[in-house]
């Protein structure tokens, strides 16, 4: 894929960076096990403190042919203007004093981590289904995610919806996302860091339910972040499909991602990064269909590919990042 400009990061190795002496290095492989989207995106400080404002394409200028002696017709690009806006996620981990004092002091910061992983995971897990379906007309604390956005067939994006049929009250959705500049990427606050961040807070007077007090050891986890889609071009979205049916094999999703994939402009174009996000069900349903047809070797079916170290299930060589955050009972697009 083509190099992407310098004010992107990459979220892991903003975390890798963060503490240079390697102390963080378990929140970071925590984070890659948890979250795909974490694994996978880039992110850009906003441009607006904790909004982004960008212009986004909605058509091309028309051009004509010329003749002597004869004007050119004027025209232009149309532009619209979006703002993005950002949320954020805390976390407080809390540990007796009582219990780290049982320990060497090189090995309490271990006990703290293993203590606030619950907490990590938990924000990890909101991040990520936040990054689908997060909706400020609804919550404005929260950022807009892709459902909002690509939830109407009828749209002036419909045409990267791939309606998969579903009509009941179990659907789902697989996601193609080109992470690039001027495709996706996420948000964070102005003068501020991208992703996860730690902040140990030493040593708390608490109380218990009873009101009496005793110390711990506190640390608060804090996430600051948002997502734009430049160019709605370069996602789409297999909706409506029926998980009852996909369970008993009876939905061809390979037909559905083969329309979903040529829907993207980036295509022919070396330009950004595409991954490919489905929960469990939807990526058991493909592994499924490979075995069963077999015809293995197909290029369309999944292959396992090494990425980052660690291999990862691809569809024509586009990384497939498995999330529980796309949950199975998605309103029917339409």
């Amino acid at each position: 894929m083509a190099t992407l400009g310098n004010k992107f990061v990459d979220l892991i190795d903003i975390y890798k960076r963060m503490e240079p002496d390697g102390s963080i290095a378990d929140i970071i492989e925590m984070l890659k096990r948890m979250n795909g989207v974490v694994e996978s995106s880039l992110a850009i400080e906003c441009n607006n403190g904790t909004k982004h404002l960008t212009s986004v394409r909605g058509g091309l200028p028309s051009v004509a042919w010329g003749r002597l002696y004869k004007g050119i017709p004027q025209s232009k690009s149309r532009f619209h203007q979006v703002e993005d806006t950002t949320g954020f996620c805390e976390a407080l981990s809390s540990v007796d004093q009582r219990i780290l004092k049982r320990y060497a002091k090189d090995k309490r910061g271990a006990i703290r981590l293993s203590e606030a992983e619950g907490f990590i995971e938990s924000m990890s897990q909101e991040m990520e289904n936040k990054f689908f379906y997060g909706n400020t007309a609804t919550t404005p604390e929260e950022f807009l995610g892709l459902a909002p956005r690509f939830n109407d067939l009828n749209a002036e994006n419909g045409s990267q919806i791939i309606d998969a049929g579903g009509t009941g009250t179990d659907n789902t959705s697989v996601w193609f996302v080109t992470w690039g500049e001027r495709q996706v990427h996420l948000l964070y606050p102005e003068g501020t860091k991208a992703g996860l961040q730690r902040d140990d807070k030493g040593e708390q007077r608490v109380t218990d339910e009873n009101g009496d007090a005793y110390f711990v050891d506190e640390e608060l986890f804090h996430w600051d972040i948002g997502v734009t889609v430049r160019n709605w071009k370069y996602v789409s979205r297999v909706a409506n499909i029926d998980v009852s049916d996909l369970k008993d094999g009876s939905v061809d999703l390979y037909r559905y991602m083969r329309k979903a994939l040529y829907r993207l402009a980036n295509r022919r174009a070396n330009v950004g990064r595409i991954a490919i996000y489905c929960n469990t069900d939807v990526l058991e349903a493909l592994d499924a269909l490979g075995t069963n047809s077999g015809t293995t070797d197909n290029y369309a079916r999944l292959k396992p590919m090494e990425i980052q170290g660690r291999e990862i299930d691809t569809y024509r060589k586009i990384p497939i990042y498995e999330t529980d955050a796309i949950i199975n009972t998605e309103t029917r697009v339409t």
